[in-house]
């Protein structure tokens, strides 16, 4: 299990809500709107989504990640950390291609490639009611920080998963195996009918101190490395996983998507109903608070609104 405080219950459901297509001022502008600061004085982990090389949606962006970088140090963290391990290619030669090293090099911040990891290095964990049959094993850079920061995108997911927000992107921090040990954790989660409980399950291991969602852009349909991209124009920002998903769908559903995204009532997404009885967050749409900061922003959220509470199809 991953140390972690408690979500403060002020936090619980809050979703900061920016219209833009800058994502360095968006990222900014997020963050002033939640007005949190869960890093300063801590070791920081920051799990970006480099499951592939792939331009944004596909992969996190340059400029996302520079700005919540830069935040994270103005906020006081004591040493910031980046590891991801990727599902669609060597991760090494991913971040390689996303500029990552040399960015850590100007930022001043440490890279891991968790492929490269040895077997002392992934920690055994699981969920209670766990669909996983032999559990998983988590990074241990992670496991070992004090605060984890994720930041994510905006995008379907066409193998299995529906959707991958910020309770998809956990997934990078499991094994896909274990040094020594022969089994591949990733080949059960993806040829499983509980997929996406599992998914949800990686996340009860910790509590995230900051996820920022970058929705400038989005893939409508497809995913998660290529798709029907869509100019979006939302940064997300928040602590409680439940809720920026929950939101997240909601916009996925505004653009127009996929049946599987569209079907039922957001709270119904498996990844999301299993996430609510593990109780990682709000149980319920009416307990998700969207904040703006601008006309264009309230505008936008109260769009949201009956989309987010509503049937589905």
């Amino acid at each position: 299990m991953i140390p972690a405080t408690a979500t403060p219950e002020s936090l619980v459901g809050r979703v900061a809500l920016i219209r833009t297509t800058d994502r360095l001022q968006g990222v900014r502008r997020a963050l002033d709107l939640l007005d949190i600061n869960p890093v300063e004085g801590r070791t920081v982990f920051l799990k970006p989504n480099f499951n592939s090389a792939d331009p944004t949606p596909g992969s996190t962006h340059t400029d996302t990640l520079r700005a919540l970088v830069e935040r994270l140090s103005a906020m006081g963290a004591q040493q910031i950390t980046l590891g991801d391990r990727s599902g669609m290619g060597d991760t090494r030669g991913v971040m390689q291609a996303k500029g990552v090293f040399d960015l850590g090099s100007e930022l001043g911040f440490e890279t891991i490639v968790f492929d490269e990891l040895g077997a002392e290095d992934w920690v055994p964990a699981d969920a209670p009611g766990s669909h996983w049959r032999r559990g998983f094993s988590l990074a241990r850079p992670a496991v070992e920080a004090q605060a984890i920061v994720q930041t994510c995108n905006l995008k379907t997911h066409r193998f299995g998963g529906h959707f991958t927000l910020s309770l998809k992107n956990s997934v990078g921090l499991a094994a896909k195996s274990v040094p020594g040990v022969g089994y591949n954790y990733m080949t059960e989660l993806h040829n499983s009918g509980d997929q996406r409980r599992m998914i949800a399950e990686i996340n009860a291991t910790y509590s995230p101190a900051l996820i920022v969602l970058d929705g400038v852009e989005a893939y409508t349909s497809g995913g998660p490395d290529v798709g029907n991209k869509v100019e979006a124009g939302i940064i997300l920002a928040g602590v409680d996983r439940i809720a920026v998903d929950a939101v997240g769908v909601a916009i996925l559903r505004q653009l127009g998507t996929t049946a599987e995204v569209r079907g039922g009532r957001v709270f119904e997404q498996e990844q999301i109903a299993r996430a609510v009885e593990l109780g990682l967050g709000v149980a319920q749409p009416e307990a998700v608070t969207l904040l703006a900061d601008d006309a264009d922003g309230r505008a936008y959220a109260d769009g949201l609104r009956p989309i987010l509470e509503g049937a589905g199809e």
